[in-house]
């Protein structure tokens, strides 16, 4: 959609306090852009609030935000994409390492060289007509012993406004590179210059974006190049191209742990904290167990992160984890009152929504929300919307961008510079057959299997089989920025620095389902007593009974009062079949085969286990 409102000059109105850096090679880095990609500007953003209102009032004045009501959610916004540019674009994702082994089966891989010369294509004036902002980020708490620094280049002032919520951004990151922190280099452009290289100028367009899309990473120099796209993990370079891909290579050279994991603090009725970070991949309950309200009398869950938590062993010798991000950047559909009310609170203001559908009386709304949806609305791309209407009325992947600090349930450690002590790693999948509800592993190698062998089932299950199983090692198949078997590797020495003080790691699975395809398990706050277990577990107050695929808990061993489950549902729950268990080892063997002679020796000695005891 073109737009008919003449732009608002960015350059005169924000009069940031700097124009450059005296780091040379930052300021280099800059100019070089600059003059492959020729915008008509250079801004160096400083995260203040100032910045953001007046960003903030120029996209609403050019009519690429629409500010909603202030009576119902103060300073927030909606933001409509292209319907071609509305989630990550995982087939034009690239790693680009020097060694094509070295980004392994899971990942696109393209000649590092080769990839460079067709991005100085697509960048070269890219940014003409419009203004280069230098946004300068720390993930995680500044100065922090985890934390990194990177800046982002960007012609897009949507993703300014996001990069100042996600992160810890502003001059005193600037300030740091100047006194010699390393930095990681991430370039963006949304490829719609408003000038061509004639000099023939055309309008701007509601979200502008380019059918071409490019997510580059570099891991051996620690660069991101994104071309294309204006959404999400595409164009926030922070997130997952810099939190996951990049960062989870950092950790494999200097021993630490980048990873697609929530984090929370678990406090018990006695009052002891316990710290726990889990992998889930999505749609699995993911953000509803970072922010949980407990079922349970006496038990309290605080948030730390809900997506990305980066690891690292402390002085001490366990392992200390922080949320590298300042922000949640969450799918609305499905968050509501009753599926997690902690999020919906969260996002009383200060909030930016994008796909979502716009109330009649200026506020938004979309899936899940509420049990009853309004009467009419206007949905995510502009049109007219009622329950009639026979499709969604927000995208199934409409976002909202808020501050962390906002949410109710935020812990008081989680900006500690030096992270959480982690007790508790937990894996997850969706699985309606065969994966029980709780499973402990009997050491740091079988958990580092649990977590290699994390799938979901993509079909329905018969009774008794198994389904074809989407594999998501770790949930990070999307994100690891190196070979998936090194990775395991990785963990797997990980785990012998940690030797006696690495953390229990269990595997949960909250999703099996009875004859008639109901879920058996009831979820949501009742996950609570599976928590309560692990904690017992932890302390030595629970006892276990070993079987071929792990601890599980014993027959009055999960607190279940109160809960509407028969005995059959409860055996259901925890049951294992031997033969659907062996099928499943032979899908596993295919699946680590995928991997050659990396995938480390431990871990097939781990299947040998589970087949040898199923067989017994």
């Amino acid at each position: 959609m073109t737009l008919t409102n003449p732009p608002v000059h960015t350059p005169e109105t924000l009069s940031p306090k700097r124009t450059g850096s005296t780091d040379p090679n930052l300021q280099a880095w800059v100019d070089e852009i600059a003059r492959l990609t020729q915008p008509d500007a250079v801004v160096w953003c400083d995260g203040s609030p100032r910045e953001a209102s007046i960003l903030s009032r120029q996209l609403v004045a050019e009519g690429k935000l629409i500010r909603l009501n202030p009576e119902w959610r103060p300073n927030s916004f909606l933001a409509r994409t292209n319907p071609k540019d509305v989630a990550r674009v995982e087939d034009r994702t690239f790693i680009c390492s020097n060694d094509e082994a070295d980004a392994g089966p899971t990942n696109n891989w393209a000649e590092p060289t080769a990839m460079r010369e067709e991005l100085q294509g697509v960048f070269a004036g890219s940014m003409r007509g419009r203004t280069l902002y230098v946004v300068p980020f720390s993930m995680g708490p500044l100065g922090g012993p985890i934390s990194q620094l990177g800046v982002e280049i960007t012609d897009s002032p949507y993703v300014v406004l996001n990069m100042g919520i996600m992160t810890r951004m502003g001059e005193q990151i600037l300030t740091m590179i100047e006194a010699g922190d390393p930095w990681v280099h991430t370039v963006h452009s949304i490829g719609y210059p408003l000038v061509d290289a004639n000099g023939v100028k055309r309008d701007d367009v509601e979200w502008p974006c380019n059918d071409t899309k490019y997510i580059v990473q570099f891991p051996d120099t620690r660069e991101v190049w994104s071309y294309g796209s204006g959404y999400g993990g595409n164009a926030l370079l922070s997130k997952k191209s810099f939190a996951l891909r990049i960062a989870s290579v950092m950790g494999r050279d200097e021993g630490w742990l980048a990873e697609h994991m929530l984090l929370i603090k678990l406090i018990s009725p006695e009052g002891k904290v316990f710290h726990v970070s889990a992998a889930f991949p999505s749609a699995c309950g993911k953000t509803n167990l970072s922010m949980l309200q407990p079922t349970i009398p006496g038990w309290k869950v605080e948030t730390i992160g809900d997506d990305i938590a980066w690891l690292r062993q402390g002085e001490d010798g366990r392992l200390w984890a922080i949320n590298p991000e300042a922000g949640f950047f969450g799918v609305a559909p499905g968050t509501g009152e009753t599926t997690n009310p902690t999020a919906v609170a969260t996002m009383w203001g200060n909030t930016i929504f994008t796909n979502v559908a716009l109330r009649d009386d200026g506020d938004v709304w979309w899936e899940g929300l509420t049990d009853t949806p309004p009467a009419h609305l206007i949905d995510w791309q502009g049109k007219d919307w009622t329950p009639a209407s026979g499709r969604p009325a927000a995208h199934p992947n409409s976002r909202f961008t808020v501050a962390a600090a906002q949410c109710p349930s935020i812990a008081d450690d989680w900006e500690a510079a030096g992270g959480v002590p982690i007790d508790a790693i937990i894996f997850g999948g969706r699985r309606a057959t065969n994966v029980p509800l709780v499973a402990q592993a009997r050491n740091w190698k079988h958990g580092v299997f649990m977590g290699a062998t994390i799938s979901s089932e993509k079909t329905a299950a018969a009774e008794g089989t198994v389904g074809e199983l989407r594999r998501d090692p770790f949930a990070m198949l999307p994100f690891c920025g190196y070979n998936m078997a090194d990775y395991w590797a990785h963990w797997l020495a990980v785990g012998k620095s940690l030797g006696t003080k690495a953390p229990a790691i269990f595997q949960v699975n909250w999703f099996r389902k009875d004859e008639d395809g109901s879920f058996i398990w009831p979820g949501f706050g009742e996950n609570s007593r599976v928590l309560e277990w692990m904690v017992r577990r932890l302390e030595g107050q629970a006892e276990a009974r070993d079987t071929p695929i792990g601890l599980l808990p014993t027959a009055d061993g999960l607190n279940v009062e109160g809960l509407d489950l028969s005995e059959k549902d409860l055996e259901q729950l925890f049951a294992i079949d031997p033969a659907s268990w062996l099928a499943e080892c032979d899908l596993t063997e295919e699946y680590f085969n995928k991997f050659g002679d990396r995938v480390p020796p431990a871990l097939l000695a781990e299947l040998a286990s589970v087949r040898y005891h199923l067989k017994d």
